[in-house]
């Protein structure tokens, strides 16, 4: 019998109905974010911040603070809680087992493999074969709506933009100021447009030293200081919304298991994917399917969920999830519910185990990301 598992509230708003909801806000299609209608909005998507961290920082991040004040301004990331899938759900508007990005690796079951989704993209996987589905920037220019992406140059013409920024011009801006100041400065240009900007320096001092570190903090102090420009520099017919694509939490070293190569619990295990707080498992047979799940509850049913694929769909982890997809999930998941991370031996890294902040499962620091409006939008 499966476990009591943690089930993501469906009425509950998600990052699926932020860029939408801006989006529709320009063309008159009211949404589920209730935003009033705009000629111009902007979405600044702040990788790995998470709206616990936000409020146990807020002496530090004072502007944002103020933008985001009630537990109404919190909203659901969706799962896994990794920026590949939570990036692909805020641009399609899909849940993933739809848009088809499950993890930060997935299984490709063509090609009997696993893929890694932001940067190991091959002939063999085609952005625009797994991820079919329009985004809003491809919506908008069809509508007549300019769409464009402000974020880092290294970012412009990678496999996973194609996946799911397609439809946007790319204009390039270094430090988190500079894209502030340019999404400003495209709010007030004439006509109807959409604005994405992406940050990801919370995210890298996150993972290199935790969100406790001084690292940390300097990037959300530079974060709140570039905010300033919203203040003062946003059109009265334009609505700006900030965000994240998950949260974050620290893990000591004793808390980020490596599970030996001759461990049993790798027994009947063809494939490892997902992340270290979600691990996706492909089988060798599906007949084990059974006592692989017994070995690994065994093991670690205290401190994670351990299920089958059917359980976790039918507990809409997913969402609604198309048969192409399907194959790419894995046979078991191994979802952290403690303060832990798997690490298989045999793939494991130095980098990858020297992560200190991580995220990818169900906990509220993970999942619960905050939605702060500026000038239009602002409540």
């Amino acid at each position: 019998m499966a476990p009591m598992l943690p089930a993501p509230r469906r009425d509950a708003l998600s990052l699926a109905d932020v860029l939408t909801g801006a989006f529709g806000a320009i063309v008159g299609d009211v949404g589920r974010l209730a935003v009033p209608p705009v000629r111009a909005a902007a979405v600044i998507l702040v990788d790995g911040l998470g709206a616990s961290l936000l409020s146990a920082r807020a002496g530090h991040a004072r502007r944002l603070s103020a933008a985001a004040p009630s537990r109404a301004d919190v909203i659901e990331s969706g799962f896994p809680t990794t920026t590949v899938a939570a990036l692909a759900t805020l641009t399609t508007g899909l849940p993933p087992g739809q848009h088809g990005l499950v993890g930060y690796t997935a299984i490709d079951h063509a090609n009997d493999r696993v893929v890694q989704l932001l940067s190991g993209w091959d002939e063999k996987t085609l952005p625009r074969s797994w991820q079919p589905h329009p985004t809003v920037f491809e919506r908008a220019t069809a509508a007549g709506v300019d769409a464009v992406v402000v974020g880092a140059e290294r970012y412009r013409d990678s496999a996973f933009t194609d996946a799911v920024l397609r439809g946007a011009r790319w204009i390039a801006a270094q430090t988190i100021a500079e894209r502030l100041e340019l999404a400003a400065a495209l709010l007030r240009e004439p006509g109807e447009r959409i604005v994405y900007v992406y940050v990801p320096e919370l995210d890298m001092a996150g993972h290199a030293y935790g969100v406790d570190s001084v690292a940390w903090i300097d990037r959300i102090e530079e974060l709140d200081a570039a905010l300033a420009v919203l203040d003062t520099s946003v059109p009265r017919d334009a609505g700006v919304l900030l965000t994240a694509d998950h949260g974050m939490l620290d893990l000591a070293p004793h808390q980020r298991l490596v599970i030996g190569a001759d461990d049993p619990l790798w027994h009947g295990v063809r494939h490892v994917a997902g992340e270290p707080r979600c691990l996706q498992l492909g089988l060798d047979d599906p007949g084990l399917l059974d006592e692989v799940v017994a070995r690994w509850r065994d093991s670690e049913g205290t401190r994670s969920w351990v299920v089958t694929r059917e359980d976790a769909i039918a507990a809409g982890w997913f969402g609604d999830v198309d048969d192409d997809v399907l194959p790419r999930i894995g046979d078991v998941l191994v979802a952290a519910r403690a303060a832990v991370a798997y690490y298989d031996e045999r793939s494991a890294t130095p980098q990858s185990l020297a992560m200190v902040g991580q995220h990818g499962s169900f906990s509220p620091e993970e999942r619960r990301v905050p939605l702060a409006r500026w000038a239009a939008f602002r409540r």
